[in-house]
């Protein structure tokens, strides 16, 4: 047998299970989903799945909503060396801040370029500079709304947040390449280290989980209530009681 087709063959088999659960196939089900949802238009946005020593990463520039099995990229965490690279397409830019998530225990993370994470953090900074404070340290903080219970208490803290607690999601300045927030969404997580979600200014947001179905939930509650938040600055309310830290 040719020693190459073996190798091929071998590699391949990482990526090659009848199991919809199996990150190579929940990753193209996923994108699909999201693509649906608006967050993963125009090829941005991306999802990496941590299974056991490996990472599943979805390509650069492939078209969400077509995306195949075969298109995924899978990288050994511990070395950060690839051990499957599909030979005409390139990895995802969001990598880096893929494995800064692995790094800290999460299962899955999630890149969106949600339109209302965008406007979140349009709407914060602009606040921000109303007020003449400095935008070094922007954040999102919402309270008394339901959905909240979707996001879980910091690491390590059993149960989910409260209708009573206040979310914050810290916001950090996009770049011109995404690898290059890697330090600013790292130094994010060390300054709100309960948080499980860094928007990106003008750009989208990355929410992690301890595995994919708590990394979907939280997604999909914050694109809730980032949407809500919207609506309610259109109408004046107000996101928190001014009263409370």
């Amino acid at each position: 047998m040719d020693s190459s087709a073996s190798s091929g063959d071998s590699i391949d088999s990482l990526i090659t299970s009848p199991s919809p659960f199996h990150p190579a196939n929940h990753i193209c089900v996923l994108c699909r989903n999201f693509y649906t949802l608006g967050w993963v238009t125009g090829t941005g946005g991306g999802v990496s799945i941590k299974h056991g020593p490996h990472i599943f990463i979805a390509p650069s520039g492939v078209q969400k909503e077509l995306m195949q099995p075969a298109d995924m990229f899978v990288m050994e965490h511990a070395s950060r060396a690839y051990l499957r690279k599909p030979p005409v397409l390139k990895p995802s830019a969001c990598t880096p801040l893929f494995l800064a998530a692995f790094d800290r225990g999460a299962g899955c993370c999630i890149h969106t370029h949600s339109q209302w994470a965008v406007l979140v953090t349009l709407l914060v900074e602009r606040d921000t500079l109303r007020q003449g404070s400095s935008t070094a340290d922007l954040c999102f903080e919402i309270e008394r709304i339901e959905q909240i219970k979707g996001i879980p208490k910091a690491r390590g803290k059993e149960g989910m947040l409260g209708y009573y607690d206040r979310l914050k999601v810290p916001i950090i300045p996009n770049t011109a390449h995404e690898e290059d927030l890697t330090q600013s969404l790292e130094a994010a997580m060390e300054r709100y280290p309960d948080t499980y979600a860094v928007l990106v200014l003008r750009h989208g947001v990355y929410v992690w989980g301890d595995n994919v179905q708590k990394a979907k939930t939280q997604a999909e509650s914050l694109d809730y209530i980032f949407r809500l938040a919207v609506e309610m600055r259109r109408l004046e309310l107000p996101w928190t009681d001014q009263n409370t830290n």
